[in-house]
């Protein structure tokens, strides 16, 4: 659904008048690459292998730029990098900037995954950018991998994790944050779902932004 979403914000957010002011674009979904935090933090099978594999096939079709639609895969991108001659676009680093665009001085609380959290992903990269941050605490973590896990991933309805979610939102607003940053791929979807009005960055479509400008194309309404 992540890959989906992403597909969707590029083609959405590009400023192409017809089919053909589109970007030619190339997907291998492989929904079988091993869990980025089960590797992480667990000792899991290394996802690596199983991504080199994806970038060989992308380099064969003929790709000039490589996204990935996860936030706790970047975690491998050295290892990656270290793999291809061709570019990554990193979506770690259009969202924190975002953030600072966006919310100038305001405190960002980081949505993720305890994969993405315990790797300090967002920490560096928000603090690169002088971006005051939060961090959910041992419950809310919890609650978060039970909303991307047992909800979005697992296909469950709303109603399955609207009280986790909400839970994590209104104990980080009432420790300071004032906006938040939705570092997992499969919050933006819970977000909507949800229906939830909230001060967010979705790196997502920070991502397909960055994508678009990179390959030469503008983004709708800029």
């Amino acid at each position: 659904m992540a890959t989906a979403d992403l597909f969707q914000k590029i083609t959405a957010l590009t400023a192409a008048e017809g089919d053909s002011g589109h970007i030619r674009i190339y997907i291998d979904s492989n929904a079988s690459i091993p869990d980025r935090t089960a590797a992480i933090l667990d000792g899991g099978e290394d996802p690596v292998p199983a991504m080199t594999d994806s970038l060989r096939k992308l380099e064969a079709c003929g790709a000039g730029c490589v996204i990935m639609p996860c936030n706790t895969a970047h975690y491998f991108l050295p290892r990656l990098v270290e793999r291809t001659e061709l570019p990554f676009v990193s979506m770690i680093g259009a969202a924190a900037s975002a953030c600072r665009a966006r919310f100038p001085g305001k405190a960002v609380g980081i949505l993720a995954t305890t994969g993405t959290l315990s790797a300090g992903l967002y920490q560096e990269a928000l603090a690169a950018q002088g971006a005051p941050f939060l961090e959910p605490g041992g419950v809310e973590r919890e609650a978060l991998m039970e909303v991307i896990y047992q909800g979005v991933k697992a296909g469950a309805p709303p109603s399955r994790y609207r009280e986790a979610f909400r839970s994590v939102i209104e104990s980080m607003a009432g420790q300071g944050a004032e906006c938040f940053l939705l570092a997992c791929t499969e919050l933006p979807l819970a977000v909507r779902a949800l229906g939830l009005d909230l001060p967010c960055v979705d790196p997502t479509e920070e991502l397909a932004k960055a994508a678009i400008r990179f390959c030469g194309y503008s983004v709708r309404g800029e």
